[in-house]
Formats: C-alpha cells, structure tokens, sequence
C-alpha cells in the first residue's frame, strides 16, 4: 500500500491556513471535492496501473470544472491541493496568475485530524466495519471494528485515511496489543483493512 512515487506533488502552492474555510469559499462543489480526496486517498493505497486508474479519474472529474489536483508536502501532513487549472504552465504554478488563493481547496491526507470532528469521524468510521461484518463475516467485521477504533481514536480521521504507515503500526503494534484477537483474526487482519478500503 506504499505511496506511488509518480503521485504529484506541489511545493509552491499557496498555503491556506484553514482548510474547512477553503472548503466553504471555493467554487468547486462539495461533492467533487469529496470524490477528488476519496480516489486520492484510492491511489494512494493502491499500485501500479489500479493507483494511474484513479488518479485519471479525479483528473477526468476535477477538468470538468477548469480544476487540477496536486499533492504539497509540509513538515507534518501530505495535503491534497485542488486548484484552477489556469494557474499552471508547463505542470508549474505561476504565481502571478493566482488572483485569489481563496479559489483553492486544500485537504490534509495524513497526520492528525480535528478532534472538533471526532463524533462525526467516529459514527463514520463505525459504520464502515458495520458493512464489512455484514459484507465478509464477523471475523473481517471485528478487525474492522478494531481499525475502526485505531483511527478514530489515535487519528481523528476517516478509515480510508490511513496511509501505510498508520496501517502497518495498526496490524503490528495497535492490533495485537490492545484488539485481543483470535487466532482466526490474526490470520486474515490484513485482509481485513483491505476490505476496510474496499467497503467505503
């Protein structure tokens, strides 16, 4: 589940010190931004030509709006940045094209979450191993249940969120530490996860 290294990444684009108020001010929909950060964090999970496949997709659904996604990385996070295509030249920002920075949306992939959200995170991230008892048994549904509980109470964020780092220190320290589980379980825990993601 290893980042691919041809995910693009941006560097010089503006930084907004508020990513819920770029959300409310920009003029892509909220549900084109919610399917732009799912087959990110789709690609990002996945390799080869499955990881090239979605991030067509989100390039195919955000050109519908004259957007273009990047990924900046910061000290701490990965952050998905969406912005109007017009501000690049040759794959480049040109800043002085940008007229607003408020025009961007800007979405953290990793690192902590906002607690404020948690409630909201929580319902979600429960409802996911609810479908994955439902989908594929109560073995692969408890160990979602424990994913579940690892994200949301280590990380704040969604389940879909996890990179692969959180997901291998979920599977070899979170998990047979503080999940109690069966043999059975311990078997099929990655498997688990996998249909975690499949099942959002």
């Amino acid at each position: 589940m290893a980042d691919l290294p041809n995910e693009p990444e941006a560097s010089d684009e503006p930084e907004s010190g508020d990513e819920a108020e770029s959300l409310d001010e920009s003029e892509l929909p909220m549900e084109t931004v919610e399917e732009a950060e799912r087959l990110t964090h789709l690609a990002r999970t996945a390799d080869g030509d499955e990881a090239d496949a979605y991030r067509n997709e989100r390039a195919t659904l955000l050109a519908e709006q004259d957007f273009v996604a990047r990924v900046r990385e910061d000290e701490t996070r990965s952050v998905l940045v969406l912005h109007p295509d017009e501000w690049l030249e040759g794959g480049t920002i040109q800043v002085e094209r940008i007229d607003d920075t408020e025009r961007a949306v800007e979405i953290p992939l990793d690192g902590p979450g906002d607690p404020d959200d948690w409630d909201d995170i929580d319902a979600h991230n429960r409802a996911v191993a609810a479908a994955v008892r439902e989908q594929h048994g109560d073995v692969h549904g408890a160990n979602a249940e424990a994913f579940a509980d690892f994200m949301s109470n280590h990380y704040a964020r969604p389940v879909e969120s996890a990179t692969d780092e959180e997901v291998t220190e979920f599977c070899t320290e979170y998990f047979p530490r503080n999940a109690w589980p069966t043999d059975e379980q311990k078997l099929v825990v990655e498997t688990s996860v996998e249909l975690v993601f499949n099942c959002v």
